[in-house]
C-alpha cells in the first residue's frame, strides 16, 4: 500500500514538475502558530511538509533553525506537541517527520512509528542515523508502511550511496552541499551532480535541501531533481516580521512564488 508521500510523487511527475517541500520546527514560532503558518504555506502551494523534531544539540542545522528550535524547546514542545502538528497537516498534505535519532530512541522505535501513523505521517528523515544502525528501524518501518528518507551528501562514496538508497524509500533526500541548513545566494553546484549519481542507484524520486531559499533557485533545482526542500527562508520570514499576521502572509507568499517557479519547459 503506498503512501501519500508516494502518491504525490507520482503525481508531480505527471504534472512534470517538482515537488515543494517545506520545513518548519514543530512549537514554532508557538504550537498554533506553527500549525497556522503550515496551513498559510499549504494555501500558497506547498506540496508536502517536513516537521522538525526540535533537538537540543542539532548537528546539521545552521543558525536560523537552531534559533528557532531553541525557541520552541523554550516553549516546552516535546513529542505530544509534533504529533500535533502532524495530525493537523496530514489530512491537507503528506507530511513526514524530521528529527535526531535520539528522540526516536528516547519513545521507543515501535511506539514512535505507531504515533506517527496513528496521526496520518507518512515517513521520517534521520540525518544521523546511519545504515549500519538501522536494523530496528527498517523492521518497524516496513511493519508500520513508513517511508525512510535518508540524507546523502556529496561526499557520500558510490559504495555507500548504493547501500543507503537500497534501504530508502519515499524519496532521497540529496544534501546540496557539505555544511548546516540556511539560505544562501547560490545552490551549490555540487547539487545536480549529487543528484546524477543517486539517480544511476535508485528510481526514487530525489529531493534537494540545504541552501534553497528563493524562486530563482528553486526553479534551478527543480529542472533536476523531483523535490525542491526550503526551511531556513520560511522560518527567517516568521522571525523578522513584525507581527503574527505579517509573518503568515509573507510565508503564504514566498510558498506562492516558489510553486510558481517550478515548472520545467
Amino acid at each position: 500500500m503506498s503512501t501519500a508521500l508516494e502518491e504525490l510523487f507520482i503525481r508531480t511527475k505527471s504534472e512534470n514538475r517538482a515537488a515543494l517541500i517545506a520545513y518548519l520546527p514543530a512549537g514554532f514560532p508557538s504550537q498554533r502558530q506553527c500549525i497556522d503558518a503550515l496551513k498559510a504555506m499549504i494555501e500558497g502551494g506547498v506540496d508536502a511538509v517536513e516537521i522538525g523534531f526540535p533537538y537540543s544539540d542539532p548537528v546539521m542545522d545552521g543558525p536560523v533553525i537552531q534559533e528557532a528550535a531553541e525557541t520552541s524547546l523554550r516553549q516546552g514542545t516535546g513529542a505530544k506537541e509534533v504529533f500535533e502538528t502532524v495530525a493537523a497537516i496530514s489530512d491537507l498534505v503528506p507530511t513526514v517527520i524530521m528529527t535526531y535519532w535520539n528522540p526516536i530512541e528516547r519513545f521507543g522505535v515501535d511506539n514512535f512509528l505507531k504515533t506517527l501513523k496513528s496521526n496520518g505521517g507518512s515517513g521520517v528523515i534521520t540525518p544521523d542515523l546511519t545504515i549500519e544502525e538501522s536494523t530496528s528501524w527498517l523492521e518497524s518501518s516496513a511493519e508500520h508502511n513508513t517511508n525512510r528518507i535518508y540524507v546523502i551528501a556529496p561526499s557520500t562514496s558510490d559504495e555507500r550511496l548504493r547501500k543507503v538508497v537500497d534501504k530508502a524509500s519515499g524519496f532521497v533526500y540529496a544534501a546540496s552541499l557539505m555544511g548546516v541548513t540556511g539560505t544562501r545566494t547560490a545552490v551549490s553546484s555540487s547539487a545536480q551532480s549529487l543528484v546524477t549519481r543517486i539517480r544511476t542507484s535508485t528510481e526514487l524520486p530525489v529531493a534537494v535541501g540545504l541552501g534553497v531559499s528563493t524562486p530563482a533557485q528553486a526553479h534551478e533545482v527543480a529542472q533536476y531533481a523531483d523535490g525542491v526542500i526550503v526551511g531556513s527562508a520560511f522560518i527567517r520570514l516568521l522571525q523578522e516580521s513584525a507581527t503574527e499576521s505579517e509573518g503568515i502572509a509573507k510565508v503564504k507568499e514566498l510558498a506562492t512564488n516558489l510553486r510558481e517557479a517550478l515548472g520545467r519547459p
